[in-house]
């Protein structure tokens, strides 16, 4: 028999057991925050790990502006967040102040100052552990079920080994799941596979919408294009200019946008819309190669316009999804040498015009953000990566308005609303013949799109129990191009936590949790889980009529809640509802004249909370 000498085994790693928690979570974005908070709130026992430094994923890594339509769509805890923050500029610089004004209560943002939000929210949690710099490694399964996870302590090396009844995987690669051996997609379905309008290989005029040539709906393995959002201050105290290139920085990568420039591509837009980061200075400069949306603090939010066909970043992340930390290390240092060498390109070199480089010098990095990581963003973003395979894959047709109803298609285990049209990048450089826009590139189908309802199955591996996954779930490509914000994930993170606490108290795994009690829940917390267009959170039914509306009694987007019932409403409400005949003193109850919003509270009251 061989022995290890003594110092081998002391330089091994060493796998420790954690303490029993409730429930695991693996990612600390906002989806992984706001599952952790709904779980502890309810009582349970919690470990949040995250492999970054940092907890809160793209919120707090440089996407500053919260990417939402339709505010009244998303409730819950989005919103006690965008609440906090405008707390936090109403109270240091006064309610009438520019910072405030810039807050758009509390939707733009400060990365620091979403940060500091995040932590306090975890913080006020004592149920909550939080576990940073930590590498999954192992996931172990009893038949079906998640038993344990394995991580490694990224500055030390140790191992920990947790054990718990449940999980939830809220990172944006889906790794959990997938050590798990959950089922999933990566890439783009066809346009046959799920009958979407705009699956598979696409060419679009981002302009007016309509299909180009080269469009053929083929499927593929192709993923939208990972940038960084940064934070860029034009106050020159703050400022910390580029005096240098990147490291393997070559000006050939990005010459193409003097192209766009003088084709007349980084013109303005035919149609100006807010919020989507079109900034009249650029407009027909060879800054228009960089979103810019104004924040507090002389501060702004960039995103790499990905209009030019001179756009460079596509194409670099294709192996990232299944990659092992090591080679996503190597491929996030690219990008972002990528995206420096950019804004370097913008600012320096000779062919820019003068008046341009002197507009893209007025954009540094701030000293006062990411002051552990150089003040550049330390989390890729992470568009789309592996989605699981779970008991219902949404797609496009779930998100639009079909010829039966007036709304988007009604799920009884609806748990949020999502509201972001289809908007998904370019999965390609340029083409040769191609002259309008890279291959992939859908932007905004505001058109199509409206607010639809999301069900509970999408977040429920098909085969794997004891895990939740909220931000790789199970839909196609376009429809993960509409969940796939940051809002949206945090109601996922929400309602998995939420489920969380309702699996442990009935004993049953995710997949039997009584989604009516998780609806009711959700309710009570703010969540919005169908979308009405006539009414706000302050209605006294508010919760009732949503309920109702996951059950089909609204054909529409307006409940009309002050309308009087008719009785053959009246009589399809109480099957739709309580699944059961209306009373034979139906009549008489009608004779005082009930208005809809009473008779759905009525009704509500009936369901066994």
């Amino acid at each position: 028999m061989s022995h290890l000498p003594l110092l081998t085994l002391l330089a091994l790693p060493l796998t420790l057991p954690a303490q029993p928690y409730d429930l695991i979570i693996y990612g600390g974005t906002p989806a992984g925050v706001a599952t952790a908070i709904s779980a502890a709130r309810l009582g349970r026992s919690v470990a949040l790990i995250e492999y970054h430094p940092h907890l809160g994923g793209m919120t707090t890594s440089g996407l500053g502006k919260s990417d939402i339509e339709t505010r009244p769509a998303i409730g819950g805890l989005f919103r006690e967040f965008t609440a906090r923050v405008l707390h936090h500029y109403t109270a240091r610089y006064g309610p009438q102040s520019e910072n405030v004004r810039l807050s758009r209560d509390g939707y733009y943002y400060e990365p620091s100052v979403a940060q500091h939000v995040i932590d306090s929210l975890v913080a006020a949690e004592p149920r909550i552990r939080v576990f940073t710099r930590h590498q999954l490694t192992a996931a172990h399964r009893q038949g079906n079920r998640l038993a344990s996870l394995t991580v490694r302590n990224r500055d030390t090396s140790a191992e920990l080994t947790f054990t718990a009844p449940l999980f939830a995987d809220a990172t944006y690669e889906g790794d959990l799941a997938a050590l798990a051996g959950a089922r999933y997609r990566l890439g783009r379905e066809s346009r046959a596979e799920f009958n979407e309008l705009h699956a598979g290989v696409i060419y679009q005029d981002y302009e007016t919408r309509a299909f180009l040539a080269g469009s053929t709906g083929q499927a593929d393995h192709r993923i939208p294009a990972y940038t960084f959002r940064l934070c860029l201050t034009t106050d020159p105290a703050n400022a910390r200019p580029l005096t240098a290139p990147p490291p393997d920085y070559d000006r050939a990568h990005y010459t193409a946008y003097l192209d766009d420039v003088r084709a007349g591509r980084m013109a303005p837009p035919r149609e100006l819309k807010d919020g989507v980061g079109y900034f009249a200075p650029t407009f027909n400069t060879a800054v228009r190669a960089l979103s810019i949306a104004p924040l507090p603090n002389r501060k702004t939010d960039i995103n790499i316009n990905p209009r030019p066909l001179g756009f460079p970043f596509a194409e670099l992340n294709y192996l990232y999804p299944a990659a092992d930390w090591p080679l996503r290390e190597r491929i996030t240092a690219r990008i972002r040498n990528l995206t420096l060498g950019l804004l370097y390109f913008l600012q320096n070199d000779p062919e820019i015009p003068a008046e341009h480089r002197k507009l893209a010098n007025q954009y540094h990095l701030a000293k006062d953000e990411f002051t552990g990581t150089d003040n550049f963003p330390w989390q890729l973003y992470v568009r789309e990566a592996r989605r699981i395979v779970g008991l219902y894959t949404l797609t496009e047709n779930d998100t639009e308005v079909g010829p039966e109803l007036g709304r988007t298609r009604v799920f009884p285990d609806s748990i949020a609303a999502g509201e972001f049209p289809i908007d998904s990048f370019p999965v390609r450089r340029r083409q040769p013949g191609h002259d309008t826009a890279l291959e992939g590139y859908i932007f905004m189908l505001d058109r199509l799109t409206r607010p639809y309802q999301i069900p509970y199955r999408i977040i429920i591996p098909e085969t794997v129990d004891a895990l939740f996954v909220p931000v790789a779930a199970s839909t196609t490509h376009i429809a993960y191009s509409t969940i796939r914000l940051e809002p949206t994930w945090m109601a996922l993170g929400q309602a998995a936590g939420t489920a969380a606490h309702l699996a442990l108290a009935a004993g049953v795994q995710p997949r039997a949790v009584h989604v009516a009690q998780l609806q009711h829940e959700l309710l009570k917390q703010g969540q919005v889980i169908t979308f009405f267009r006539d009414i706000d959170r302050n209605h006294p039914a508010y919760a009732a009529l949503q309920f109702l509306g996951t059950r089909g009694c609204f054909p529409d987007y307006q409940a009309r809640p002050n309308d009087s019932i008719t009785s053959a409403e009246a009589a399809d409400w109480y099957r739709k509802v309580l699944n059961t005949d209306p009373p034979a003193n139906l009549p008489a109850l009608l004779t005082a004249n009930p208005t809809r919003a009473q008779l759905a509270q009525h009704l509500y009251n009936q369901l066994p909370h």
